[in-house]
């Protein structure tokens, strides 16, 4: 952050230069902390609702460290995605607030805990696929939704899903994660009249072609309202499935506040 240009900013206000709308305004674009090989956007909490996440995978550990003592100086919350243990136990370090999610491959720093909104179910075609379904969880989690889990009910035994069809149906939002032939997404796409965000894996033999097969299936879903994340993405599914199941909530909230 540009200190200069904050403390400008502010003044600006106070005389009543700026209003207090072109301010924000402002604030959404002001310039990153430049760390030469990383340029850390301080503001984007302000434009999307949550701060920068860190994607580790690639980043040497001085790298990310470094990142996330940025992030942590101005208050968090943090969320790293890709985290390697020996990694994690670093992080660890910078606070004693952090939570390793091990499946997920997930560290967590929260100053406080959002209240849980919504109702998201993130769905499972096998157990093989649930640590992209835990990144999902996580991330939304740490967003301020409510989530829930559905797992291991894919098409090979499809009453498995179909007996918890009244599961689906109370979901604002659904996440759906599916590898091999991917079609669960479609499934449950055609059982319920909520967004699903289908999620393919790279879990799978040969011919899935490391989850180019399900992403293929998903993409040519014939259900209605499914859309489709990249392979592995769960956190991408857990931020979409947030943005989704707050939309509503938070325009209610500011109805109420109105009175």
């Amino acid at each position: 952050m540009d200190h200069d240009l904050l403390k400008k900013l502010l003044k600006e206000v106070r005389v009543g230069k700026l209003a207090v709308a072109e301010a924000m305004e402002r604030l959404r674009t002001l310039p990153y902390e430049d760390l030469g090989f990383a340029s850390v956007d301080h503001h984007r909490s302000i434009r999307q609702g949550f701060p920068e996440v860190i994607f580790c995978e690639g980043k040497t550990r001085a790298q990310i460290l470094a990142i996330a003592r940025g992030l942590l100086e101005k208050g968090g919350p943090l969320l790293a995605t890709r985290v390697e243990p020996d990694v994690a136990r670093a992080l660890a370090k910078l606070d004693r607030r952090a939570v390793y999610h091990e499946l997920a491959r997930c560290l967590v720093v929260q100053r406080r805990r959002p209240q849980a909104k919504g109702d998201i179910l993130v769905v499972t075609a096998g157990t093989a696929d649930i640590p992209v379904a835990e990144e999902a969880r996580v991330t939304a989690e740490t967003m301020g939704s409510h989530v829930e889990v559905l797992y291991d009910v894919g098409v090979a035994g499809i009453h498995r899903v179909l007996t918890r069809h009244d599961r689906l149906l109370r979901a604002r939002t659904l996440v759906v994660v599916a590898g091999m032939d991917g079609v669960l997404p479609s499934v449950v796409g055609g059982l319920v009249d909520r967004p699903v965000i289908a999620v393919p894996t790279s879990r799978g033999y040969g011919a899935s072609f490391g989850g180019l097969a399900a992403l293929l299936t998903m993409l040519n879903s014939c259900a209605s309202g499914v859309g489709v994340m990249n392979i592995d993405n769960g956190f991408g599914a857990g931020c979409l499935a947030h943005r989704i199941n707050i939309l509503g909530l938070e325009n209610g909230e500011r109805r109420a506040a109105r009175g």
